[in-house]
């Protein structure tokens, strides 16, 4: 295959006029089987991709079209995958990272936006989106005013549509509950996925932790908010069942250890996990090398892998292919399974951000809490 950059480069006029043409010509990241190329064009002294691909050199350096001030970068892209992105971009000596000017695809998180490179066959879920036609769910937000922490937090509800008194649901707890709301479009996702009878509907207790670095790993006091604080509220004010099997912790990244850590603590209470990019790092031998953030997270999954007993009867595990933790995450899934819980596991060809999560979402609410079309087809 001749690459389109590889085309353009070797005519033989290069100028402005034919560099305009040419990026008028095409959509960038220029995707062709795969092979992916980056596009820039500036007077600049260097262009860089950076990257979140775990296993590839994170700065990789475009080259410049001669006579021109058009840049290219191509990498060799495995299909279906989808990764977030920025460019380092040099001028006088000084680098600027910056989102891709030719790429409209953009990823939100805490931290900003980065752009998206989407390879061959990946394609946005349709029931990620808002769909006019499904029926929507409602937000609530309300204050639990007492807390271990002795200060009042908020909790947001998820209540799905033609949600009636006289029924019972299931109840979901979900960890960094704005961010999935924000970042990874929960309520679509749910208003979508009932909607068409992928999942049963079911009330969601979404948290909004202040310090999730401190509180996720294995803190007793987070243990206790859930335990203690949401889950009595959750079934005094809605109807709920009340068997175990019927409660579902979910969380990503921290908020994955979290969900882990609560469910250990305390056996017998939550039934089924949803463990999203978990960072469940743990040593066998010697020092962890991550940081200190994730010293207290290797304690208790150091102890929780030395004496696991059997936090939930159900697990659904995620993450991507691309992710620094994809060890870690891969390793939870035979271990889980000797300890006589049953796991079902997805991985994809993307990283460590929130629409990775998104994306995954179908697989784990279906199966942990299958709507009439699974319970019929399954």
């Amino acid at each position: 295959m001749i690459l389109a950059i590889h085309q353009f480069e070797r005519q033989a006029n290069l100028d402005a006029a034919a560099v305009d043409a040419f990026v008028a010509r095409h959509t960038f990241p220029l995707v062709e089987g795969r092979h992916v190329t980056f596009v820039y064009r500036g007077e600049v002294d260097a262009v860089h991709l950076r990257h979140w691909v775990y296993g590839l050199a994170s700065e990789q350096a475009f080259k410049r079209i001669a006579r021109t001030d058009l840049w290219y970068h191509t990498v060799d892209l495995p299909r279906r995958s989808r990764f977030e992105y920025k460019l380092d971009v040099v001028r006088h000596g000084r680098g600027e990272w910056i989102r891709d000017p030719l790429n409209p695809h953009l990823a939100h998180d805490p931290f900003g936006a980065n752009s998206v490179c989407q390879g061959a066959g990946y394609v946005v879920p349709a029931w990620t989106q808002h769909d006019p036609d499904s029926r929507e769910g409602q937000l609530i937000d309300v204050m639990l005013p007492k807390t271990p922490w002795g200060a009042p937090r908020p909790l947001t509800v998820y209540l799905p549509a033609r949600y009636r008194l006289s029924r019972r649901y299931p109840l979901l707890v979900v960890h960094d509950g704005g961010d999935y709301l924000k970042y990874a479009n929960l309520k679509f996702v749910l208003d979508n996925l009932i909607h068409r009878l992928e999942v049963a509907p079911l009330i969601v207790a979404l948290t909004h932790p202040k310090d999730r670095l401190t509180e996720y790993p294995d803190d007793p006091k987070h243990a206790a908010f859930i335990v203690n604080h949401v889950l009595p509220y959750m079934e005094q004010a809605f109807p709920l069942y009340k068997a175990p099997a019927q409660r579902c912790l979910m969380g990503a990244s921290f908020g994955g250890v979290a969900s882990l850590s609560v469910a250990w603590r305390n056996p017998g209470v939550f039934g089924k996990l949803l463990l999203q990019s978990g960072s469940f790092a743990f040593t066998d031998i010697g020092e962890q090398k991550r940081g200190p953030a994730f010293d207290r997270v290797v304690k208790f999954v150091n102890a929780y892998r030395e004496n696991p007993g059997k936090p939930a009867d159900r697990v659904f595990l995620s993450c991507g292919t691309y992710e620094s933790l994809i060890y870690e995450n891969r390793s939870m899934v035979p271990f889980m399974q000797g300890t006589g819980i049953d796991v079902r596991y997805n991985e994809a060809r993307d990283g460590h951000n929130w629409e990775n999560w998104r994306d995954r979402l179908q697989a784990g609410l279906s199966w942990l809490y299958p709507g009439p079309l699974w319970m019929v087809y399954e």
